[in-house]
């Protein structure tokens, strides 16, 4: 069973509960403008160039030595895979950590997603996984059950302007998040706090008071903006729609916090 891998990501902390390694896959069906792993759209490897490394020795065609010329990601067996996370193990027992499939979005490669879960259960390791949540439930549902922890996106409340920014409806997706709170299994459900765009109170509330009804909800998690993907952008020639655009500051944060306070029984969490 193979994929294409971007990056095998070791000692992660912001993807799921304790230590982690996540594994970033090629290929997403959503083309949000704000994406800060833009490599990880096209469904198979492309080639970035990063100017700033390239010291002009002209012998591109023969393997660019200083990394300036990469492709985005490379193919990988669930073997190749395990081999680096295995080496951790100790770390995720300690930590209650393990292993997140993240992309990309990873239900592209359900197959993958799936028979890695099953090489993390043989060895004891728990696997999350990050997903889009908008392929036909029929899709998803086996790699979802295979999971210890799903954590999954719900980026814009309302349809039009979920379409306008990612290209898809979100309709499968609110269907899906609901179908996958009955699964018995944890679930964190996420909104990328993206300055006017969805970093509003008419965004956000309303998602969160529908997840508030759900069950298995560990929490509603907040992200806020992650500027980093101009620089992958320019690696890839493309238009940066959000060049100069900032994090929010703490107040802002905080703000969109209280907001939320008064919805019962769900945990807010600002990342």
């Amino acid at each position: 069973m193979k994929a294409f891998v971007t990056d095998v990501q070791r000692f992660s902390l912001n993807d799921g509960p304790g230590i982690r390694t996540t594994v970033f896959l090629q290929g997403c069906n959503m083309r949000c403008d704000w994406c800060h792993n833009p490599e990880t759209i096209p469904v198979r490897p492309v080639e970035m160039f990063y100017k700033d490394r390239c010291i002009g020795c002209g012998k591109c065609a023969e393997g660019c030595t200083a990394a300036a010329r990469t492709m985005s990601s490379r193919e990988m067996t669930v073997e190749d895979v395990m081999f680096q996370v295995r080496q951790d193990k100790l770390y995720y027992d300690e930590s209650g950590g393990g292993v997140t499939v993240s992309g990309g979005e990873p239900s592209l490669h359900a197959d993958f997603v799936e028979a890695l879960a099953d090489a993390c259960h043989a060895e004891g390791i728990k696997i999350a996984v990050e997903t889009n949540m908008s392929l036909p439930w029929a899709q998803i549902d086996p790699m979802l059950r295979k999971m210890d922890l799903i954590m999954c996106d719900l980026k814009l409340n309302a349809t039009v302007e979920h379409m306008k920014h990612t290209g898809l409806d979100n309709q499968s997706i609110f269907n899906s998040i609901g179908r996958a709170s009955k699964l018995g299994i944890p679930m964190i459900v996420r909104t990328p706090l993206i300055p006017g765009v969805t970093d509003s109170e008419d965004n956000i509330k309303p998602i969160a008071e529908y997840i508030a009804k759900m069950d298995n909800i560990v929490r509603y998690e907040l992200l806020n903006f992650n500027p980093l993907g101009g620089s992958k952008r320019e690696a890839l020639q493309e238009r940066d729609a959000y060049d100069g655009v900032k994090p929010l500051p703490p107040e802002s944060l905080d703000a969109l916090k209280r907001a939320l306070a008064g919805i019962r029984g769900l945990e807010i969490k600002v990342v």
